[in-house]
C-alpha cells in the first residue's frame, strides 16, 4: 500500500510511481507532467482512518482484505448510511487528474466533488477480488481542493478500497506522505511442524510490503503476506526463526526474541501388527529383572515406558531415567528406542500408574499435556503415549489434551490406556468415556484384569478374578459397548509378583483369547458371537516376565500373533 518513491521533479520517477502503485492513468486531457504527484494522503490507509473522514462510524481499516501493504478501508453501509468515507485534496486551479482507486465487495463508489468543473463519480458492481475504478476530472479557475470520496450502497454488504490515487499536479497540499521503515513485526509464531517444514505467521507491520523470514540468522524466504513455511528443513532438529518487515523506505530490525521450533522425527513409525502384545517396561528397580530396551523380549509389539513424570505444572510432565537401569548416558537409551522401532515396534510413554497421576482438569492443563507429551516423543523418539492414571480422570479435558497431542503427532501416533477393571464395567464411567472421545485416534485398551476381586460381566453375573470366565465376560463389556474388537485387549500380570492378585497362567490367557477371537476353550461364559479382530493382550510387567525367563511372552505372544 505504500507507493514506490523516486524524486519528483523527474519524468521516470513519477511514471514509476504509477507502475508501482498499480495505477493505470485514463482518460487525462493530457500526458501526465514532471511534477505529476499523488495528491491523496494515506491513500493506502496504513495510518488507519488518518486524514479521511467517514459517515455515520461505518468506515474502518481491515488488515483482510489488502491489495498492499497492511490495511485497506473497510465500509458498512447501514440502514440509511451508505458508509460514505471522504477527503479533502489539494488541487491546481486549471489542472487535469485522474481519481482512482482499487475496490472489491458490493456496489463500490467513487467520485470528486467541488471540481470547478464538472463532478465526476463511477463505481462498480463489485466482486470477490480487486478491481480498478478510474476517472478523470479538471478543476476550475479558483479551485484549490476538491472532495474525494467513496460509498457502498442500500442495503448492500461491506465494501473495500485500497491505493487511493488522485494523480495530477503537486495541489501544494504534500501529497502522500513518504514512507518510513515499517516497525519489527509482533506475535510470531509457528504452526505445527512436519519433518521438514514450519508453518510460520506473524501479526501485519503498518507501512510493510513485504516481510522476510530468517533462519538461525540467515535470510531464507520473503513474502507479502503474513505466513511462511519454511522447507527443505533436517528432522528431529532444532530452528530459531525471526521475521522482519520491509517496504520502499527499508527493512526493519528482526523480531525478537527468535523462536525456537523442532522438526518432527521422520515419520518411520511402525504400523501396530492387526493382533499384537503390549508389555510395559519399568524405568526403575522393584526387585524384578533390570533390562535394558535393547533386551526386551522381540514378542512384544508395544513396549509402554512406564512412566512419565509430573511437574509443579497442572498436566505437564517430564522424564527422568533411573540411573538404576544401567545406562551410561540418556543418548544410550534414545538408541535402543530407535533400533526397537527400526525393528517394527512401537515403544511409548505411559503416563501415571500405581503411585504416579498427573491432573488434567482444565484447559490450560490439558493444552500442557500436549504440549509436553510431544516434547517427549520429539525428544525420546516415543512414538505414542499410554494413558494408565488411576487416580480419577475427567474424560472431557483429557480427550481435549488427547486430540491436541494427536494433532501434533499425525494420524501414527499409538494411544494406548490401562484402565482398572472397575473402570470399565459400563460405559458412564470417565475412562470408558475418554475411550469412546477418542475412538477414532485410539490403539488399544488394555483393561487391567487383576487387583480386581470379583466383577459384573456383561450378563450381568458376578466373576471372580484369576479365571477364563472373569477375562472373556468383562472384555464383553467393551466389545458390547461401542469399542471395535480392534482396539481391545486382555490385560493381566507376567507373574503372581506382578500384582496382588488375579494373576493367570499364560494358558488361561490363551484360552481366553481362543473364546473371544474363535469361540473355543471357552469357560462356562461363552460369548454370543466371536471377535476375531481382537487385538491381543498386554502384561505388568516386562521386567517381570523377564525375572520369570519370559515364561508369559513366550507363550502369549506366538498365540497371538496366530490370532486369525
Amino acid at each position: 500500500m505504500v507507493f514506490d518513491r523516486r524524486p519528483r521533479r523527474w519524468l521516470g520517477g513519477a511514471l514509476a510511481l504509477a507502475v508501482g502503485a498499480g495505477l493505470t492513468v485514463l482518460g487525462t486531457a493530457g500526458p501526465a507532467q514532471a511534477a505529476d504527484i499523488n495528491n491523496a494522503k494515506n491513500p493506502g490507509f496504513e495510518t488507519g482512518l488518518a486524514n479521511w473522514t467517514c459517515t455515520g462510524g461505518n468506515g474502518a481499516t481491515t488488515s483482510t482484505p489488502v491489495r498492499t501493504g497492511a490495511a485497506a478501508l473497510k465500509g458498512t453501509p447501514a440502514g440509511s448510511d451508505i458508509a460514505r468515507c471522504s477527503q479533502t485534496v489539494a488541487v491546481k486551479p486549471n489542472s487535469s487528474y485522474t481519481l482512482s482507486a482499487h475496490v472489491q465487495g458490493s456496489f463500490v463508489y467513487l467520485g470528486a466533488s467541488g471540481t470547478g468543473t464538472t463532478d465526476v463519480s463511477t463505481w462498480s458492481p463489485g466482486g470477490t477480488g480487486w478491481s480498478q475504478l478510474s476517472t478523470s476530472f479538471r478543476t476550475g479557475a479558483s479551485t484549490t481542493s476538491v472532495t474525494v470520496y467513496t460509498h457502498g450502497w442500500y442495503g448492500q454488504s461491506a465494501y473495500f478500497v485500497d491505493d487511493v490515487s488522485v494523480f495530477g499536479p503537486d495541489g501544494g497540499g504534500g501529497g502522500e506522505e513518504p514512507p518510513v521503515v515499517p516497525p519489527v513485526p509482533t506475535g510470531l509464531a509457528a504452526g505445527t511442524p512436519t519433518a521438514t517444514t514450519v508453518p510460520l505467521n506473524w501479526t501485519a507491520s503498518a507501512g510493510a510490503t513485504q516481510y522476510h523470514v530468517y533462519r538461525n540468522g540467515a535470510k531464507v524466504q520473503s513474502t507479502s503476506a503474513t505466513s511462511a513455511t519454511v522447507t527443505g528443513l533436517t528432522p528431529d532438529t532444532s530452528y530459531q526463526f525471526a521475521v522482519s518487515a520491509a517496504n520502499a523506505a527499508g527493512e526493519s530490525a528482526a523480531s525478537t526474541p527468535p523462536i525456537t521450533v523442532r522438526t518432527r522425527i521422520e515419520d518411520t513409525n511402525p504400523t501396530v501388527p492387526r493382533h499384537a502384545v503390549t508389555g510395559y517396561w519399568q524405568n526403575f528397580n522393584n526387585g524384578a529383572t533390570v533390562q535394558k530396551l535393547r533386551d526386551v523380549s522381540p514378542n512384544y509389539d508395544i513396549i509402554a515406558v512406564a512412566f512419565a513424570d509430573a511437574t509443579t505444572t497442572p498436566g505437564e510432565l517430564t522424564f527422568n531415567l533411573s540411573p538404576a537401569l544401567g545406562y551410561a548416558n540418556v543418548a544410550e537409551f534414545k538408541s535402543d528406542i530407535a533400533a526397537k522401532r527400526a525393528a517394527g515396534k512401537s515403544v511409548i510413554i505411559s503416563v501415571g500408574g500405581e503411585i504416579g497421576n498427573v491432573t488434567i482438569n482444565s484447559d490450560a492443563s490439558a493444552t500442557a499435556f500436549a504440549n509436553s507429551a510431544y516434547a517427549l516423543m520429539q525428544e525420546y523418539g516415543f512414538n505414542g503415549v499410554d494413558v494408565d492414571l488411576e487416580h480419577g480422570i475427567n474424560s472431557t479435558y483429557l480427550t481435549k489434551a488427547l486430540r491436541q497431542l494427536s494433532a501434533k503427532a499425525g494420524p501414527r501416533m499409538v494411544l494406548t490406556m490401562a484402565p482398572q477393571t472397575l473402570d470399565m464395567q459400563s460405559t458412564g464411567t470417565e475412562y470408558f468415556k475418554l475411550a469412546l472421545a477418542v475412538k477414532d485416534i485410539l490403539t488399544v485398551v488394555n483393561t487391567q484384569y487383576y487387583n480386581s476381586g470379583a466383577m459384573l460381566g456383561c450378563d450381568g453375573k458376578v466373576y471372580s478374578q484369576g479365571s477364563v470366565d472373569f477375562l472373556t465376560a468383562l472384555t464383553c463389556i467393551q466389545l458390547q459397548g461401542g469399542l471395535d474388537p480392534s482396539q481391545i485387549g486382555i490385560g493381566v500380570p507376567a507373574s503372581p509378583r506382578g500384582a496382588g492378585g488375579g494373576y493367570v497362567s499364560p494358558s488361561t490367557v490363551t484360552a481366553a483369547l481362543d473364546c473371544l477371537a474363535r469361540g473355543t476353550n471357552c469357560g462356562t461364559f461363552r460369548p454370543a458371537q466371536t471377535y476375531p479382530a481382537l487385538r491381543g493382550a498386554m502384561t505388568w510387567s516386562i521386567n517381570w516376565d523377564a525375572h520369570s525367563g519370559n515364561a508369559w511372552s513366550n507363550v502369549v505372544g506366538p498365540h497371538v500373533r496366530g490370532l486369525p
